[in-house]
């Protein structure tokens, strides 16, 4: 290159005679093209000549798309860490702004089909609960009843060193019923029913079925979203409640073959440690979980694009969102429920 460069000194003009070339393929127009840029950026103006029609239209093509230079290496200051910073709480603030915004949109849904009860469709609510309910009820169960051998287990280990494996059965009683049961059934549901709504969702607003709802004069809020949303306050508290009779249960057979405390036993401690009030602190909590869940999962829904990728990434932040503030708001009861001393 620096030799075609002093062999035409002067002249600011470069012609590449092309009429020798009988075949060219992609490979080939590329490396014309980068010559060409090159020889452009040393000061001389670069032309095709002689070169056959079919050929043009190659060179042309490649042309057309861009030459692309060597990548430039990110800078990185410390400025950079306040500006991303600084656009996630943005992010987030937006998220927040679209939530609530979209949580007004359910509610007036559900107003209105209270004043029109002919206009709510039943069966979309028992299929809903169907598949949240029913057919989640053997994979909540089994993980519920692990998690509480698991407590149950490492509780007697640590109360074992006091002689106090007895006070297990406090143990496992309190946390099942107050944290355990709503919060591992939310964290699931938020996983296999959110991320489930935010897909089928999603999946209609790319084929633009939910646009020709409203064309036919239908509410997609009223049509999709409150089925779902009503199935998740319905569904979740019975699942929360099973899960937390699964963890009692895998609490109970821990401690009997692993701490030395029969069934009889358990139970007559478990009847004397916890009563009503442990009880509703993790029914009391279920409807506002299915709330949040059900609210993120269809917003998310409603704000995919044309594309998989798109698709994708709604179903994934659905999941995190939904986890996430499943773990917030359970935080805000705890505390709430600790200032009132219930």
């Amino acid at each position: 290159m620096a030799a075609l460069t002093n062999s035409v000194g002067d002249a600011g003009r470069v012609l590449l005679d092309l009429s020798g070339i009988d075949r060219l393929d992609t490979l080939g127009a590329w490396v014309l093209d980068r010559t060409r840029h090159e020889l452009g950026e040393r000061g001389l103006a670069a032309d095709f000549v002689g070169a056959r029609a079919e050929h043009n239209i190659l060179l042309n093509e490649v042309a057309y798309r861009g030459f692309q230079g060597a990548p430039v290496k990110d800078t990185w200051n410390v400025v950079d860490i306040f500006v991303d910073i600084g656009k996630t709480m943005v992010e987030a603030w937006k998220d927040l702004v679209r939530g609530v915004s979209f949580l007004g949109e359910l509610v007036m849904a559900m107003l209105r089909l209270l004043v029109r009860p002919s206009r709510f469709r039943l069966p979309a609510l028992i299929n809903q609960l169907e598949l949240i309910c029913f057919r989640g009820v053997p994979i909540i169960v089994l993980i519920s009843f692990l998690v509480g051998a698991i407590v149950a287990q490492q509780g007697i280990v640590q109360l074992q060193r006091f002689g106090a494996q007895a006070f297990v059965v406090n143990l496992s009683g309190i946390l099942s019923l107050r944290e355990l049961g709503v919060l591992l059934t939310s964290i699931m549901i938020a996983g296999r029913s959110g991320s489930a709504f935010t897909a089928e969702i999603g999946s209609m607003k790319m084929r633009e079925e939910i646009d020709a709802l409203r064309v036919m004069g239908l509410d997609p809020i009223e049509v999709l979203i409150v089925p779902r949303v009503l199935a998740l306050m319905i569904g979740l508290p019975i699942l929360a409640f099973l899960a937390a009779m699964a963890a009692l249960l895998g609490s109970g057979v821990v401690a009997w073959i692993y701490g030395d405390i029969p069934p009889d036993v358990f139970l007559a401690r478990l009847k004397s440690t916890i009563d009503l009030r442990t009880f509703l602190v993790g029914i009391i909590k279920a409807p506002f979980m299915a709330i949040v869940i059900g609210v993120i999962a269809s917003n998310e829904g409603m704000a995919v694009q044309g594309s998989a990728e798109s698709l994708g990434r709604h179903v994934t932040a659905s999941v995190v969102k939904s986890i996430f503030m499943v773990i917030v708001l359970d935080g805000f009861f705890a505390i709430f429920f600790a200032a009132i001393k219930f």
